[in-house]
């Protein structure tokens, strides 16, 4: 899959005016990119922009701390080019500046055999797109006070491994009524239960009944009581074994005899629950288990249109880099993840929040990361980890999506709650604690959703959680579909 995680791009100080700028492509054609005919179908390339100075110094763009991923989007310009034949003549033609977010898709197209011209329709709609109000999740962050009513009608769904209900409070703001949730973890009864006393309290009045059972255990009743024929069912099966800090020798997660009853398990809800949609969300490297041909293998075998990528949450509207796999199933129609939008900074998000939150002051590590950002860089509202940042950097500048909110910053090796577990620096050298409220924020969580005071539970909850405002927009593609689907 497609690596989707955004780089720590700056914006540069400003220097004296730009008197250059030339694209500097690091591939143009490709072997192989014509047809059997002879015909072009087309290269996707990346490159970057050089932009001289009148002090004789080039700027290369984007802007890259360290060294340039060669496997991410956001550390290249894009373009997209072929050749057309003109009176017996080929003749290339090329399109630039396409937004790093259609890179998967358009990958994802030239894999399936798309025909160039279907290509160049969808960079062009993408490149002219303007983002719905309704999904322009930065600027509407303020909009999600009020709890949605739903009406009696609304389409209903059921979901396992539900933790605290962030996909839950993404379908409510979709207008889906979430009726059944699965989640039980043995190897943390008590967290668990406290959770889904949590569940209970933001989604009882929906009628949602929460099932303190593993999705095994359920499993094994034929899940006995559950609705035949939900318009959604989802799955977000534990992701420990599989993520990028739970690692084998060689760099490889252990998948465990849990990890493959649970999968075999969402594969038998799947069959007798018959969902009109089903959708799926878990780390990357879910997509090389066992388990997640497992599940494959029982979509296909019951006729759904499966679709799934890793995606970065980040390029729909979230106000963190977060790289999921995201997997959508339907029988009879096909549903799709919408187009993404505009890319949201970490201070746009939360900074109505910051003048409420304590006071604080940066560890040794923290110092001296602020250092190496100034010394490069004019002042900005920055993000500092006070935990984690081993394998990216230390601190986001306001202007970027934060880095990935796992459950580990909130709590020590033991469970226990720590007091801090990120600083905002501002320029006036004020230094701030992030909130639970601020990472909730920063998570996607609607602000009428109601936290325990538990800082380790409410952690637990945000770090768990498939981010509710990206949430919403999945199921809202969904249902502008199924609306009209006749299954």
């Amino acid at each position: 899959m497609t690596k989707t995680a955004p780089s720590d791009t700056l914006p540069p100080k400003p220097k004296p005016v730009i008197i250059e700028l030339s694209a500097i492509p690091e591939k143009f054609l490709e072997k192989g990119v014509k047809a059997s005919q002879g015909g072009s179908v087309g290269c996707l390339y990346p490159y970057i922009e050089t932009k001289k100075l009148l002090d004789g110094s080039n700027v290369f763009y984007p802007r890259v701390i360290g060294e340039r991923d060669p496997n991410n989007p956001e550390d290249w310009r894009w373009g997209f080019n072929w050749k057309e034949k003109h009176n017996g003549v080929w003749k290339g033609k090329s399109i630039g500046s396409i937004s790093p977010g259609a890179v998967p898709m358009i990958r994802l197209m030239q894999q399936q055999g798309a025909t160039k011209e279907d290509i160049i329709a969808f960079i062009k709609k993408a490149k002219t797109k303007k983002t719905s109000p309704k999904l322009d999740v930065c600027k509407n962050f303020d909009n999600t006070k009020l709890k949605p009513v739903l009406p009696d009608d609304a389409p209903i769904a059921v979901v396992l491994f539900a933790g605290g209900g962030g996909i839950e409070a993404g379908m409510v703001q979709a207008g889906i009524r979430p009726v059944i949730a699965v989640e039980f973890d043995p190897n943390k009864p008590d967290l668990s239960r406290a959770i889904a006393k949590t569940h209970h309290r933001n989604f009882s009045e929906y009628g949602c009944r929460v099932v303190q059972l593993t999705v095994q255990e359920v499993a094994q009743s034929r899940f006995l009581g559950f609705p035949r024929r939900p318009d959604y069912l989802h799955a977000s099966p534990v992701c420990a074994n599989f993520s990028q800090a739970h690692t084998a020798k060689a760099g490889k997660g252990i998948e465990t005899a849990d990890d493959l009853t649970a999968a075999i398990a969402i594969a038998e809800a799947i069959r007798q629950l018959q969902p009109r949609v089903f959708t799926l969300e878990n780390v990357p490297r879910y997509q090389n288990s066992q388990s997640f041909a497992i599940i494959l293998d029982a979509l296909e075998s019951l006729g759904y249109h499966v679709t799934y990528s890793v995606v970065n949450m980040a390029d729909f509207g979230l106000p963190q880099a977060r790289r999921r796999l995201v997997l959508i199933a339907s029988k009879g129609f096909h549903v799709a993840l919408s187009l993404g939008t505009a890319p949201c900074g970490w201070y746009e998000a939360i900074a109505h929040l910051i003048p409420t939150m304590p006071d604080s002051h940066l560890l040794p590590k923290q110092q001296q990361a602020l250092e190496k950002f100034l010394a490069g860089n004019a002042p900005t509202p920055l993000l500092i980890e006070r935990v984690g940042g081993r394998t990216q950097s230390k601190y986001k500048p306001g202007h970027l999506p934060c880095n990935t909110i796992l459950r580990s910053h909130f709590t020590d090796h033991k469970g226990c709650n720590r007091s801090k577990f990120a600083d905002i620096w501002l320029p006036d050298g004020t230094v701030k604690s992030l909130s639970i409220q601020g990472a909730a924020r920063l998570q996607g969580f609607p602000d009428w959703y109601e936290f325990p005071n538990e800082t380790a539970t409410a952690g637990s909850i945000i770090g768990y959680s498939v981010p509710p405002s990206f949430a919403t927009q999945l199921f809202m593609s969904a249902q502008s579909i199924l609306k009209g689907a006749k299954v």
